[in-house]
């Protein structure tokens, strides 16, 4: 509403006061601070989610694959093995989205929609189980990014993702 007003007003070349003018820039700053610090609530909502599962997927790593490991491979499994979920659902690596995205902050997963990080939060699980089951790691990508597949046409239309992405913005809008 105030950034209607303030653009009609620098348009339209409208008479007001300075002091009017004033607190139209001063509101007009107050909002877009306001909307930054909603969409760092926004990010924290939807990140969470995945971070929440993160760990079911490392303590398989820790308990399944690190002890076959020598010092020198150890020192990579973590970022290879989220790498193989990046690969899975991303289709690309963290270290090729940073060099697609050099001026973003964060990795992938901070940016990406409610959608990817439920069909990510699903994979973690999905991935700490084929892990446990000794799958071979050729074949966990596959497996994995065939979930993926069948997640996301099964969850692109669900209504009740739809109404929690409704509900997510309700709330960033009332913060």
């Amino acid at each position: 509403m105030v950034e209607l007003l303030l653009i009609q007003i620098l348009l339209l070349n409208l008479p007001v006061g300075s002091e009017f003018k004033l607190y139209l820039i001063t509101e007009f700053e107050r909002l877009k601070t306001n909307e930054a610090y909603q969409y760092k609530i926004e990010w924290s909502a939807t990140r969470l989610l995945s971070k929440v599962n993160y760990v079911v997927h490392t303590d398989a790593i820790k308990k399944c694959i690190v002890p076959t490991l020598t010092e020198k491979q150890k020192q990579f499994v973590y970022a290879e093995e989220a790498d193989v979920l990046n690969v899975a659902l991303f289709g690309m690596t963290a270290k090729e989205w940073r060099d697609k995205n050099p001026n973003l902050k964060g990795n992938i997963r901070d940016y990406t929609d409610l959608l990817h990080l439920v069909i990510l939060n699903n994979l973690q699980n999905t991935k700490a189980e084929l892990i446990e089951e000794k799958v071979p790691q050729r074949e966990r990508p596959i497996r994995l990014n065939d979930s993926a597949r069948r997640q996301m046409e099964a969850l692109k239309d669900n209504k009740s993702l739809k109404d929690l992405e409704l509900l997510q913005k309700q709330v960033n809008e009332n913060n």
